[in-house]
Protein backbone atom coordinates (compact mmCIF):
# COMPACT_ATOMS: atom_id res chain seq x y z
CA UNK A 1 0.00 0.00 0.00
CA UNK A 2 1.65 3.68 -0.73
CA UNK A 3 2.80 5.06 2.42
CA UNK A 4 0.25 8.32 1.57
CA UNK A 5 -2.81 5.63 1.59
CA UNK A 6 -1.59 4.17 5.67
CA UNK A 7 -0.95 7.55 6.91
CA UNK A 8 -4.28 8.86 5.83
CA UNK A 9 -6.15 5.41 7.44
CA UNK A 10 -4.12 6.06 10.79
CA UNK A 11 -4.82 9.62 10.71
CA UNK A 12 -8.28 8.96 9.93
CA UNK A 13 -8.29 6.63 13.33
CA UNK A 14 -6.50 9.33 15.45
CA UNK A 15 -9.35 11.69 13.81
CA UNK A 16 -11.66 9.52 15.44
CA UNK A 17 -9.97 9.11 18.97
CA UNK A 18 -8.69 12.92 19.48
CA UNK A 19 -11.62 13.99 21.31
CA UNK A 20 -11.41 11.19 23.93
CA UNK A 21 -9.03 12.11 27.01
CA UNK A 22 -5.60 11.68 25.69
CA UNK A 23 -4.34 8.55 26.67
CA UNK A 24 -7.93 6.69 26.23
CA UNK A 25 -6.85 8.64 22.55
CA UNK A 26 -3.54 6.70 22.16
CA UNK A 27 -5.05 3.73 23.68
CA UNK A 28 -7.75 3.34 20.87
CA UNK A 29 -5.07 4.22 18.28
CA UNK A 30 -3.35 1.19 18.91
CA UNK A 31 -6.05 -1.08 19.80
CA UNK A 32 -8.02 -0.42 16.38
CA UNK A 33 -4.67 -0.75 14.40
CA UNK A 34 -3.94 -4.71 16.21
CA UNK A 35 -7.35 -5.71 15.93
CA UNK A 36 -8.05 -4.57 12.20
CA UNK A 37 -4.61 -3.97 10.70
CA UNK A 38 -2.73 -7.01 8.61
CA UNK A 39 0.75 -7.34 9.86
CA UNK A 40 2.05 -5.88 6.66
CA UNK A 41 0.05 -2.58 6.97
CA UNK A 42 1.62 -2.98 10.49
CA UNK A 43 4.95 -3.40 9.38
CA UNK A 44 4.60 -0.30 7.03
CA UNK A 45 3.64 2.23 9.66
CA UNK A 46 6.35 1.08 11.87
CA UNK A 47 8.55 2.30 8.80
CA UNK A 48 6.91 5.14 8.41
CA UNK A 49 7.69 5.87 11.65
CA UNK A 50 10.96 5.11 11.81
CA UNK A 51 11.87 7.84 8.78
CA UNK A 52 10.39 10.78 10.92
CA UNK A 53 6.75 9.59 10.97
CA UNK A 54 6.10 12.72 8.26
CA UNK A 55 2.28 13.44 7.22
CA UNK A 56 1.18 11.45 10.57
CA UNK A 57 -1.09 12.98 13.46
CA UNK A 58 1.07 12.85 16.82
CA UNK A 59 -1.33 10.60 17.91
CA UNK A 60 -0.58 7.82 15.98
CA UNK A 61 3.44 8.05 16.72
CA UNK A 62 2.54 8.35 20.21
CA UNK A 63 0.61 5.06 19.80
CA UNK A 64 3.00 3.23 17.96
CA UNK A 65 5.09 1.36 20.93
CA UNK A 66 1.85 -0.11 21.85
CA UNK A 67 1.16 -1.60 18.40
CA UNK A 68 2.14 -5.32 18.09
CA UNK A 69 4.64 -5.75 15.78
CA UNK A 70 4.51 -8.87 13.71
CA UNK A 71 6.65 -12.10 13.45
CA UNK A 72 8.48 -11.58 10.20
Amino acid sequence: MAPEKLTYMANQIASFFKHKPHDEAVEGIANHINDFWEPRMRLQLFDIVKDGGEGLSPLVVEAEPSIRRPAQ
